[in-house]
């Protein structure tokens, strides 16, 4: 897919759960191959609407944060690999450096960047699998809304999902007006 040509076309539960599964196998064969950590980078896109130009800038920030992070630390990145994707942008990198460290830099994005929220920053090990917050010693996502645990929201649905839309993308404008 062109990366200027975003579809404003919702996408299926199907379809959300196929590119999952594509990802959890890129993922897989990443780590089988390099036998390093992966970061997998996924936005926080409520309903059906995931390839907006929104949402596209919102992905090149974050591909700048994560870019500028890794160099920073002068990591080594075995490989990257950016998608464009109907059902929302995916990014992956693999780094040659300890997952648990990779991912204590991630969640500090994720905590301190004004669209980190936005940010599904997961880091996933060879060894270990997946590297949680909790094993930081760091506390789960809050919800946009409210400030209870925001899996428990998006679980039971306590808020309309055009409730945590109009967050988002005031998130979003607020971030780029902000000159």
């Amino acid at each position: 897919m062109d990366i200027a040509t975003p579809v404003r076309a919702g996408v299926s539960l199907q379809a959300l759960l196929a590119a999952k599964e594509s990802r959890a196998a890129r993922q897989a064969d990443w780590l089988t191959h390099y036998q390093q950590p992966v970061i997998s980078l996924t936005l926080v896109t409520p309903g059906d609407v995931k390839d907006t130009l929104r949402y596209r800038n919102t992905m090149g920030v974050a591909l700048q944060m994560c870019d500028q992070m890794l160099w920073q630390h002068h990591w080594q990145v075995l490989d990257r690999q950016v998608l464009w994707l109907p059902t929302g942008p995916e990014a992956m990198w693999c780094v040659a450096h300890s997952a648990v460290e990779i991912k204590a830099h991630c969640a500090s994005l994720e905590q301190t960047h004004p669209l980190g929220r936005l940010w599904d920053l997961d880091v996933i090990c060879p060894q270990a699998g997946h590297v949680g917050r909790l094993s930081l010693g760091t506390h789960m996502r809050r919800c946009l809304i409210c400030d209870e645990p925001a899996h428990a929201c998006s679980r039971s649905r306590r808020h309309p999902v055009e409730q945590v839309i109009r967050r988002v993308e005031t998130m979003i404008d607020d971030w780029f007006a902000r000159d």
